[in-house]
């Protein structure tokens, strides 16, 4: 499983035209379910993910989680993050799982989110969405849970 993650001022997701999600400042999360990964995965990146210290404190160090800083959560999933690009010029997407357990396993990512204490929102699987962010520093990561 695999995460961006993003530390926003605002981030919102629109469908189709209509805006389905918005937050104010927190942590974007595009998150790529790939084949094989299990409940034990999710529940990895959302422990580390709510805890992680990338916010600043008032001293100007990033010392404080999304949890200190009462700051929100917008999940989005995004099944190109288990894209394989190491031959030719189309990406290939085998290591994506299947539509139905990665609906499942992104859907558990939140509830583990919200168990440690996160506002969390969602973008909608699936969807062809328009995702809009004001990226804050810019501070984004890359987080593996393998």
């Amino acid at each position: 499983m695999r995460a961006v993650i993003q530390r926003v001022q605002r981030a919102s997701v629109e469908v189709e035209g209509v805006p389905v999600s918005s937050i104010g400042p927190g942590l974007l999360v595009f998150l790529g379910v790939e084949r094989g990964d299990q409940e034990k995965d999710a529940s990895y990146l959302a422990g580390k993910i709510s805890r992680l210290r990338v916010f600043e404190e008032p001293r100007g160090r990033m010392n404080e989680s999304v949890l200190d800083t009462e700051g929100e959560v917008l999940a989005v999933s995004q099944f190109t993050l288990a894209a394989d690009l190491r031959r030719g010029n189309r990406p290939s997407f085998e290591g994506a799982e299947a539509p139905a357990r990665a609906e499942h396993l992104y859907m558990f990512f939140m509830d583990e989110l919200r168990q440690a204490g996160a506002k969390v929102k969602a973008g909608v699987f699936g969807a062809d969405m328009k995702v809009s962010l004001v990226n804050d520093g810019p501070v984004t990561f890359v987080m593996d849970s393998r």
